[in-house]
């Protein structure tokens, strides 16, 4: 999916996002509001992941996304 249409339908994403990265906040989830540089900055600063793992980890979600 692209990240675009998440971005768009960001609310209802939100939850399958939880689901994948438990580890942030529902606030966190609400500041990030479907932003993809946040939520990357943010998997990185809970996961201690790279930028591009953090990057790889949000575009599985997007191909994943298409299956919910």
């Amino acid at each position: 999916m692209n990240w675009d249409i998440i971005q768009g339908k960001w609310k209802q994403m939100k939850g399958a996002a939880r689901e994948k990265w438990g580890e942030l906040t529902d606030d966190e989830y609400d500041q990030i509001a479907g932003n993809k540089d946040q939520l990357a900055g943010k998997l990185q600063e809970k996961y201690g992941w790279t930028k591009e793992e953090a990057d790889e980890k949000i575009n599985e979600f997007a191909r994943d996304a298409d299956k919910l």
